[in-house]
């Protein structure tokens, strides 16, 4: 079985568009739970910072939403209406109970 990937945005919506940012990340996220390439969750800080998380199902997951129409046109789009902050493609999970 395929592991989970991990990646994570740290972003903010480009002034006066937020809105449509928001609209643009549901509808990625509906083709990603639609086509089962993993699942999202997004947070919100005090300081207008949105956090997106994205657990890719796997590695071939994630190739296949890079090639896909669709998500190529979203992120397109979201390029136009957020400014990146911080992006960690892959993050690997570290076991709390075993020491390093």
């Amino acid at each position: 079985m395929a592991q989970e990937i991990l990646s994570v945005a740290v972003w903010n919506p480009v002034p006066g568009m937020e809105d449509e940012s928001l609209v643009t990340l549901r509808e990625i996220t509906s083709i990603v739970t639609a086509k089962g390439y993993g699942r999202d969750m997004l947070y919100h800080d005090r300081e207008s910072h949105y956090v997106f998380l994205r657990y890719w199902k796997s590695e071939e997951a994630r190739r296949n939403a890079q090639e896909d129409p669709a998500m190529q046109r979203c992120w397109a789009k979201l390029g136009h209406e957020i400014q990146i902050l911080k992006v960690y493609e892959t993050l690997t999970e570290l076991p709390l109970d075993k020491a390093k």
